[in-house]
């Protein structure tokens, strides 16, 4: 399908890619991958012929198209929505457009006309083609398509420029799919897109007949789409015929490999060169130096490029809360005649990591700014005994001072004790050296949201509400922000789009949908399970009985689906009072246990850590020259690192039977 034959390109006389070869087949659906900078948008853009190379070429099979879709900057005006969406059928339009004229030509022209039979016969082709085509389907097709990205049919009469930039995007993007050429090349097409929408386009890409490449940071979403992973990495583009997950052990694997033959060729060229520094000005020696001279000019020098930079960071310790960290009782919000929440319940206990979903416009920002202390017309919101909350907005890069640095960002804001710290906390979100003093106005997406997100560190707090923190972040910045939210001792509350992050973070999903929440006690998988089997969460509807609070009454109240303009009884679930009493108090034996279990492993990682260092240091004690002068305390050294082993094989045991 597709080429790449020796392809060069560089900037500023420094190479992007060098001599790169690569061929991609009919129907594979490839994840790009690299480091922001490492030339994955240009390599899609010199593939769709929008950029030029340096040098090589491009081949592609007879008649192949390839359609790109970049990251931002796309904006449509002048039409409606389902207009400029059925205007990216040109090839199937100019076709109908044939079909109308030549039956009207058919209509005027004797049966006995010479010209008849050679006209009828390019109608049955034409039609033929059009009907393969799916013209006849393509007002459908138009349809599913732009259903499955979120729009409403109520939106499909709307000027396009009436939507904002997202939503531009999507417009793009549904443009793009109905052409359906025969390369798709999608760089960060699930940025703007709900979880429900990425599900669709998920679907839609597995069984997309052409062929796929898509730069993406949603790990999920490559993991189900794509079957090969290709690597921009040290200029060159290297494949792995697997998912994602697979190509991070093996790329490991390949690093590790190349390190390895880099210290072994470094150890070969220093002894030549050592050779030939001895006895380069020796005569009975000069043949063999010239040798070693010509051999040392062949050598194809290993180059390593520069270790991946990762932030590091730790939230602080979180100051002791209450069991109850946080509660609306029939809390209301609306604005103007549109109610978003509608009478809600919903309790946030200490050290739960509660996700937010629902399609987008359904609240969950809303609710987020609700729980932060926002507006609200009904209801109580009820904060905990010594709850000190820290709230990251969906826009919050957005809130930074423009004018300032990035050092002076954290200096305003930051308690006195922790001024000396600043320039480490910058440094653990990869601002380092002059970089601290750049401006925020010229910073990218992801350099504010780690500054917004540095922020965070300058106070302890035990409530962290968090609204799309992942947004503008790479594949590596969300791993380490996940890890820092899995050890943070406190409670977490968030929204992402990001279903790994969700699914790897969250202990508990709540449904924001028509005006209500429901809670399911568990990860992103179970919420879906549970979604897919239809059954409710016995006993939790925060919406249920009109907004009464669910604490005040000790009957378990009657489920209802709600919405927006009336509450409506929906049918029980198949068990009696005394079973769902039973399911709920399940439920809650088995987070209590689950959180058990996770203080253990904490506790027990800790031990660990402590023996290691402990051992550490005894070792370097026993390498110390004169160590074992001493007998008797050379034979105590041994038998308490003999000892020190034992226990840290015994913890092992332990952390490996909790993990299980």
């Amino acid at each position: 399908m597709l080429q790449l034959i020796n392809l060069s390109k560089n900037f500023a006389g420094k190479p992007l890619f060098s001599n790169i070869s690569w061929h991609l087949k009919k129907g594979e659906r490839v994840a790009l991958v690299g480091e922001n900078g490492a030339g994955k948008s240009t390599l899609m853009k010199i593939i769709a012929g929008l950029t030029e190379p340096s040098s090589g070429e491009i081949q592609c099979a007879r008649g192949a198209k390839a359609a790109y879709l970049p990251q931002d900057g796309i904006v449509t005006t002048g039409q409606s929505l389902f207009h400029e969406a059925r205007a990216a059928l040109s090839e199937l339009l100019a076709m109908e457009e044939e079909l109308h004229k030549i039956g009207l030509d058919l209509e005027c022209l004797p049966h006995d006309s010479p010209e008849h039979d050679q006209i009828l016969t390019r109608y049955g082709e034409l039609q033929e083609q059009f009907r393969h085509g799916g013209g006849y389907t393509m007002e459908a097709e138009i349809g599913t398509v732009l259903k499955g990205l979120g729009f409403a049919q109520a939106d499909w009469h709307r000027d396009c420029g009436e939507f904002s930039g997202g939503w531009q995007m999507r417009i793009a993007l549904a443009c793009l799919l109905l052409q359906k050429p025969d390369v798709l090349l999608l760089d960060e097409p699930t940025n703007h897109l709900d979880i429900e929408a990425r599900n669709w386009l998920e679907e839609y890409l597995c069984a997309y007949p052409g062929s796929v490449v898509l730069v993406s940071h949603d790990r999920f979403f490559m993991d189900s789409v794509c079957s090969r992973i290709a690597e921009v990495w040290n200029h060159t583009l290297a494949d792995y015929h697997c998912r994602y997950s697979t190509y991070l052990n093996q790329r490991e694997e390949r690093v590790t490999a190349l390190r390895s033959a880099k210290r072994i060729q470094d150890e070969e060229i220093e002894k030549t060169e050592d050779f030939i520094r001895r006895f380069r000005y020796q005569a009975n020696k000069a043949s063999q130096v010239q040798s070693r001279v010509k051999q040392l000019d062949k050598v194809e020098r290993i180059v390593l490029p520069p270790e991946r930079k990762r932030i590091r960071f730790q939230f602080p310790d979180a100051p002791k809360s209450g069991k109850n960290v946080i509660e609306l009782k029939g809390l209301t919000r609306s604005f103007g005649d549109h109610t978003v929440l509608d009478k809600i319940n919903l309790t946030v206990e200490k050290g739960e990591r509660v996700a937010l979903v629902g399609h987008n416009g359904a609240g969950k920002s809303t609710l987020m700014a609700v729980l932060a202390g926002g507006e609200h017309q009904e209801g109580e919101r009820i904060v905990g005994h010594n709850v000190c909350m820290d709230y990251f907005a969906q826009d919050q890069a957005n809130a930074l001072d423009q004018s300032r640095s990035a050092y002076d960002e954290l200096y305003v804001e930051a308690p006195y004790d922790m001024v000396p710290k600043l320039r480490d906390i910058l440094g653990a979100f990869l601002f380092s050296g002059d970089d601290i003093n750049k401006q925020v106005s010229v910073l990218s997406g992801g350099e504010r949201n780690r500054l917004a997100l540095a922020k965070m560190l300058l106070r302890p707090s035990n409530l962290l509400l968090m609204d799309e923190p992942t947004n503008h972040l790479d594949l590596n910045s969300k791993e380490v922000l996940l890890d820092a939210l899995k050890s943070f001792d406190g409670t977490v509350v968030f929204v992402s789009h990001d279903r790994y992050f969700v699914n790897a973070l969250a202990t508990r999903v709540v449904e924001v949908d028509g005006g209500g929440v429901e809670s399911y006690f568990g990860d992103y998988e179970y919420y879906l399970g549970k979604k897919d089997s239809g059954i409710q969460e016995p006993g939790y509807r925060a919406q249920v009985a009109a907004g009464k609070n669910l604490n005040e009454t000790s009957a378990i109240p009657t489920p209802m689906t709600i919405t927006q303009s009336t509450l409506s009884p929906a049918p029980l679930p198949p068990q009696n009072k005394d079973v769902r009493l039973k399911d709920r108090e399940d439920e809650k034996r088995r987070k209590r246990e689950d959180q058990s279990r996770q203080k253990r492993i904490s506790e027990t990682e800790a031990r660990i850590a402590g023996v290691e260092r402990e051992l550490a240091q005894l070792e370097i004690e026993m390498n110390a020259p004169g160590f074992f002068d001493a007998p008797e305390r050379g034979l105590q050294g041994g038998e308490r690192h003999a000892a020190l082993n034992a226990r840290l094989e015994e913890l092992y045991g332990e952390w490996d039977e909790l993990s299980a």
